[in-house]
């Protein structure tokens, strides 16, 4: 059996952790990783493509892929806003005898977790602060007063699940968070 075959690597976070940055640093890092592209009934930014950031899809769409249980794991994250993994793009991904690197939010993180306990290792990105986070976010330029506090109210809450992950990395600097992930990570290929 190849050593990639339906392993999962799932890096989970409150928005603004640092997820993103380091999900780039562990796919730059390892050749074996593949980007699992989720699904999303958002509408695309100016610099997203379909098939490549997301697989956009209407609500519509979605609700009938989650009614033909094509997502290992799928939730609605913000009012009307869906997100998920379909099964077809895990499968793709281990097709090409690579692992699947899942950015996803912490509730689908742990759905993910309980489908695949021994073949997936799940990684918290804790910020050193939700006052860090905050700030972080602010930097951003992206938020209105209203969806920064409903960030930061959603990012208290996934705090405590933190212990629900195999690894908790907190991103006090994120050259450092960074190299930790890549030895966590290199563990985690060789087993």
């Amino acid at each position: 059996m190849n050593n990639t075959q339906h392993k999962i690597l799932i890096i989970t976070a409150p928005s603004g952790a640092g997820k993103t940055s380091i999900t780039r640093h562990l796919m730059h890092q390892f050749s074996q990783l593949a980007f699992s592209v989720s699904a999303a009934t958002r509408k695309p930014r100016a610099n997203e493509k379909d098939g490549v950031d997301y697989h956009f899809m209407t609500e519509e769409d979605f609700k009938e892929h989650i009614q033909h249980n094509d997502f290992v794991e799928w939730e609605m994250v913000y009012e009307g806003k869906y997100y998920g993994t379909l099964k077809s793009e895990l499968q793709k991904i281990w097709d090409q005898h690579k692992i699947p690197v899942l950015d996803i939010d912490v509730k689908g993180a742990i759905h993910v977790q309980q489908q695949y306990p021994h073949t997936s290792l799940s990684l918290f990105i804790e910020p050193p602060s939700v006052g860090e986070l905050k700030n972080r976010l602010l930097a951003r330029g992206t938020e209105t007063e209203a969806s920064l506090q409903a960030r930061i109210n959603k990012a208290a809450y996934e705090l405590s699940f933190k212990e629900h992950f195999n690894k908790v990395i907190t991103n006090n600097h994120l050259e450092t968070a960074c190299q930790e992930a890549t030895e966590i990570v290199s563990n985690f290929m060789k087993g």
